[in-house]
């Protein structure tokens, strides 16, 4: 198999873009009402909090984070939790860990909520934090309260409920979902732990007013966390398939049985629907006979729905 992907890595590597054309795009802003009112609630909320725990996305580590959390509620304990680590190549942890310590950033740990990896060490590294800190006039109160924070759907959800699956063995306390904006509001407090007894506030996902870049807005709906038509979903197809290709990442070659690698997205786009069937049946009227042929339908749709047709 490896052998394969070499041939095909250079036959293909010729024909590949060196870089993706971002002139004249723009990621449309994305700041609805629940997110302005999400952050001032969590203002608001500061003074019965401990400790924040930031939650984001592991694929996208040094990008996308909003620096509002950081102007607002900076004065906390600061936990970030980079989750979803079994989506992300991990080979580049410890520089990864590195770079945010020369930010400043000490408390860092990588998770994948899903399968409760890496879990347990939130609670000990939360009460660690806590116990080293000024509690500002809650010196008194034997609970914890924990805020968690983030962009959207990055696992804050996630996280409580596991969290709560590993210390409570209770099930879910909050919804979760595949789209961003599952979680709208800020909610009350939901316990995950009996020793020390300990609640979470889960927060609505707020993203930066406006998104530092274009590239930047690529990389956050390919993770799901910003809509996929606000950058467009043939685009956010063809940045996908640049960054598959000069990554050397060509495994979608072997599962569409696309037979060669490709820089083209129309042509990759006609062929995977071929593929998985997703064509219609068009009558080709001609002055001789009236063939029926098949091609994509028209309806376009973004790379987590790849045999759709973008035109």
């Amino acid at each position: 198999m490896r052998l394969i992907a070499r041939a095909l890595c250079g036959a293909a590597r010729a024909a590949w873009r060196e870089s993706f054309p971002l002139d004249g795009r723009d990621v449309a802003r994305w700041f609805p009402g629940h997110m302005a009112k999400g952050l001032k609630k969590m203002q608001s909320s500061l003074k019965l909090v401990d400790c924040i725990i930031e939650v984001h996305d592991a694929r996208i580590s040094f990008g996308g984070r909003n620096p509002l959390f950081q102007e607002t509620l900076g004065l906390k304990p600061h936990l970030l939790v980079l989750n979803k680590m079994d989506l992300a190549d991990l080979k580049e942890q410890q520089k990864i860990i590195q770079h945010f310590e020369g930010e400043g950033l000490k408390n860092v740990i990588f998770t994948n909520c899903v399968k409760d990896e890496n879990i347990k060490q939130i609670v000990p590294m939360v009460t660690e934090l806590v116990g080293s800190s000024y509690r500002y006039h809650r010196g008194e109160n034997l609970e914890y309260c924990i805020m968690v924070i983030g962009v959207p759907n990055v696992g804050k959800s996630s996280l409580i409920n596991s969290l709560r699956r590993q210390h409570l063995r209770k099930g879910k306390a909050t919804r979760v979902g595949g789209e961003p904006g599952i979680t709208r509001a800020v909610m009350s407090r939901i316990q995950v732990c009996e020793r020390p007894l300990m609640f979470l506030l889960d927060t609505p996902g707020v993203l930066a007013p406006r998104i530092q870049s274009v590239e930047t807005g690529l990389k956050l709906a390919l993770c799901g966390t910003v809509l996929d038509h606000l950058v467009g979903e043939e685009t956010l197809a063809d940045y996908l398939l640049y960054t598959l290709n000069r990554r050397q990442l060509l495994g979608y070659v072997q599962h569409y049985g696309l037979g060669e690698a490709c820089d083209d997205i129309a042509s990759v786009l006609k062929r995977v629907a071929v593929k998985l069937r997703k064509t219609q049946k068009v009558k080709v009227t001609s002055t001789l006979s009236s063939p029926t042929t098949l091609r994509p339908p028209e309806t376009s749709c973004g790379p987590s729905a790849a045999g759709c047709w973008a035109p």
